[in-house]
């Protein structure tokens, strides 16, 4: 085989966990129009059903990062590849609310563990100097499976066939189960566990030559330095401001609305007026743009780099929410505004997929040592699907209570706020090494705190 088509391989099934997180995200705005006819919900069942799937993905986020920091991304990989194809078979043969609900927690373990792993080792396997738009892969994975929901949704809406919608999803599942006959450990990993020799192979799989002595070199004297075990480093005062940046970056990232457009748009469409079959018809074309944008920021986001594109992206979700939230409140949602609401949404995503949904991927690895990055990043992941779970959950709520004028007026108040975040506290990471940005990080912050402590003696002398 090819160095080339190998390393494509690997790429492509080290991200593949991110197509089954879409999908199986995705997959339930379909769905939703019809489990109620052979499964009774109401508007908190509802919610349930949807966001149980996150609450399983806080334990998936959790466990996989110290799992994987123990015995390695690729043995985590083909236990969440098993979770995944287990949880899809047991949600397609649920019959009542409970057991549905059960199964979705179990496929959230799943979905958590690759939300959490995947960026860190497209991140830990990639070149320096394409690791932002192989770290975007993750997020391009994320939306196509976002997108091939919606179009199985759509192939079966006319059967009102949910089982299938939500049972499919076992088959990119038992993909990456023999996809991981074709993905080598990250050489990080490797490097941090003594075995450079077999770090160096899997590297000049996926690097040029000239640049594998280099790199090995820096996360050798990376490792030599590093004394502190990864509870210890997750304790150091020195890295608790990089926690803080991760935690902002998944809390923001789902707190400015987008699993609500994910998961309810097709509930959303048909409120306003429109047909199922047009419903997801238009959400397919949401799941279009999704794909479209976050192609257009893996070619941006190593030219401009990550915070730029986190604030132009604050900029048009604030704009395109705040406008749709103006139209909604003077006309109301009805089959006047219903294309409109597709529309402002279309922005929406033009603007949140071309930055926040991909960018966050990347960073968050990016801003932690590599002793505690899988633990630190399945930490923040954790933080995120916890955000996700609570936005889904009192969405409907919300929509009942308050009308959908008013829920994304707040969203748009929440964006505007995520541009103040990425504007002073994100830190630039573009054209570094993992090394190099962990060193610089770790400087700044204890600069900052001499800094005080300075402040503070002089202060006392005075």
């Amino acid at each position: 085989m090819k160095k080339n088509t190998k390393k494509y391989l690997i790429y492509f099934f080290g991200a593949l966990g991110g197509l089954l997180y879409g999908y199986d995200t995705g997959v339930i705005s379909g769905a939703l129009l019809f489990i109620n006819k052979d499964i009774p919900l109401n508007t908190l069942t509802e919610g349930l059903v949807v966001s149980m799937l996150l609450l399983g993905a806080i334990f998936g986020s959790a466990l996989s990062g110290t799992c994987s920091d123990r015995w390695g991304r690729r043995k985590v990989v083909f236990v969440l590849s098993l979770i995944f194809i287990f949880g899809a078979l047991a949600c397609a043969a649920s019959q009542t609310v409970t057991m549905l609900i059960i199964s979705r927690v179990i496929l959230g373990l799943a979905v958590g563990g690759s939300t959490a792993l995947v960026p860190v080792y497209l991140s830990e396997m990639a070149p320096t100097k394409i690791r932002g738009t192989l770290g975007t892969l993750n997020n391009l994975m994320i939306v196509t499976g976002i997108l091939l929901a919606y179009i199985v949704n759509y192939i079966f809406t006319p059967f009102e066939a949910w089982r299938w919608m939500v049972g499919l999803a076992a088959v990119p599942a038992a993909l990456l189960l023999i996809g991981i006959a074709f993905m080598p450990e990250s050489p990080r990993w490797l490097v941090k566990r003594g075995r450079e020799q077999e770090a160096r192979k899997v590297m000049e799989m996926t690097h040029d030559k000239e640049d594998i002595a280099v790199e090995l070199a820096e996360m050798k004297q990376g490792e030599a330095e590093k004394k502190e075990s990864t509870l210890g480093l997750l304790k150091a005062k020195w890295i608790r401001p990089m926690l803080l940046i991760g935690i902002g970056l998944a809390i923001f990232q789902q707190a400015v609305g987008i699993n609500t457009v994910i998961y309810y748009a097709p509930t959303i469409f048909t409120k306003a007026g429109l047909g199922t079959s047009a419903s997801v018809l238009g959400t397919m074309g949401i799941g279009v743009l999704n794909v479209i944008m976050c192609i257009t920021a893996m070619i941006l986001i190593d030219r401009i780099g990550r915070k730029k594109l986190l604030m132009w992206g604050s900029v048009g979700i604030t704009l395109s929410l705040a406008s749709l939230s103006a139209i909604l409140l003077l006309a109301g949602l009805s089959a006047s505004t219903a294309w409109l609401t597709v529309l402002f949404l279309g922005i929406y995503i033009v603007f949140y997929q071309a930055t926040w949904g991909p960018v966050v991927w990347v960073l968050m690895p990016e801003l932690f040592p590599s002793n505690a990055r899988g633990a630190a990043t399945g930490f923040t992941t954790l933080i995120l699907s916890a955000t996700n779970l609570v936005v889904s959950l009192i969405f409907p709520l919300m929509l009942s209570a308050m009308g959908i004028g008013w829920v994304f007026g707040i969203f748009s108040v929440i964006c505007l706020t995520s541009f103040f975040f990425a504007a002073y506290i994100v830190p630039e990471t573009k054209g570094r090494s993992l090394e190099e940005i962990e060193t610089h990080l770790k400087k700044r912050f204890s600069l900052k705190k001499r800094s005080k402590q300075n402040q503070i003696l002089k202060q006392r002398t005075l």
